[in-house]
């Protein structure tokens, strides 16, 4: 059974989003998950979400494939929510069996971060599906140009960032196929001990590292032959240009962040610990 991971696969779609400067997509999904660690309240977290839906209905990205993009991270969004309703203690008692009590205040920490992290994810997961790795290279690489002066390969590195997002649903295809001749040879992953389950999936370790290394091979070989050179100048078949939707899209952010901090002022709600 194939492994679905969406990272780094950019979905086509004529969109607002989508029609926005790379460094426009990159800077503001970035602020946008900073911002959310500025909500504390209902009122503010209400309107974080609505935000956030109102991004996804914009980027016309579906409700599936979103969702299928962030498959791999709700867990850690599940785990976040378990840990913060038994473990956070304040407020009134809302239920007690035994040793698991749960309180007011653990009920709406579990909300409040769970729901901090998803509208965090969601932003990231729209950058990428609304971004070519292209243009994510050509936008980070412009974002991190005034450092160049200092010695910091930004070229390198923004192909570097945009190479790992390609070579992740690649090698995520290898585990798989790696997965399915081991099953094929009669190999259990899945039954007897702990220790017998880790020394099953040494082999299968070794193999996808070695096709790792295989694509890292081929990768080089490429860059040679193309007289790649590291620190050389180079120009860009499509320019990046700011337009007057990127314009937009920056006084849409400002307008949120001050409705996300007003709220917080006037708000007179409890506030999570």
């Amino acid at each position: 059974m194939a492994l679905r991971i969406a990272f780094g696969q950019y979905y086509a779609a004529d969109s607002p989003i989508h029609r926005l400067d790379a460094r426009t997509k990159v800077i503001g999904a970035l602020a946008l998950m900073l911002l959310t660690f500025f909500v504390r309240t209902p009122a503010q977290l209400a309107l974080a979400l609505a935000f956030a839906a109102a991004l996804t209905a914009t980027s016309r990205v579906s409700a599936a494939r979103l969702l299928e993009a962030a498959r791999p991270l709700l867990v850690m969004v599940v785990l976040l929510s378990l840990f913060n309703l038994l473990l956070v203690r304040g407020g009134e008692t809302l239920v007690s069996l035994g040793p698991v009590t749960i309180t007011s205040a653990g009920a709406w920490a579990a909300v409040l971060y769970s729901l901090r992290v998803a509208i965090a994810i969601c932003a990231g997961l729209l950058l990428l599906l609304a971004t070519t790795p292209t243009e994510l290279t050509d936008a980070f690489e412009a974002i991190l140009s005034p450092l160049a002066r200092l010695g910091l390969p930004a070229h390198e590195l923004a192909m570097v960032f945009s190479l790992m997002l390609r070579f992740i649903p690649t090698l995520a295809d290898e585990l798989s196929a790696i997965l399915d001749a081991q099953r094929s040879r009669g190999a259990s992953l899945s039954q007897g001990s702990p220790a017998r389950r880790l020394r099953s999936l040494v082999p299968v370790i070794v193999a996808l590292l070695a096709s790792a290394l295989h694509h890292a091979n081929g990768l080089s070989r490429t860059l040679d032959a193309r007289c790649f050179a590291a620190g050389a100048p180079r120009t860009h078949w499509h320019p990046l240009r700011l337009g007057r939707e990127d314009a937009v899209a920056a006084l849409v952010l400002v307008a949120f962040a001050t409705g996300l901090i007003a709220l917080g002022q006037v708000t007179q709600l409890p506030v999570a610990p």
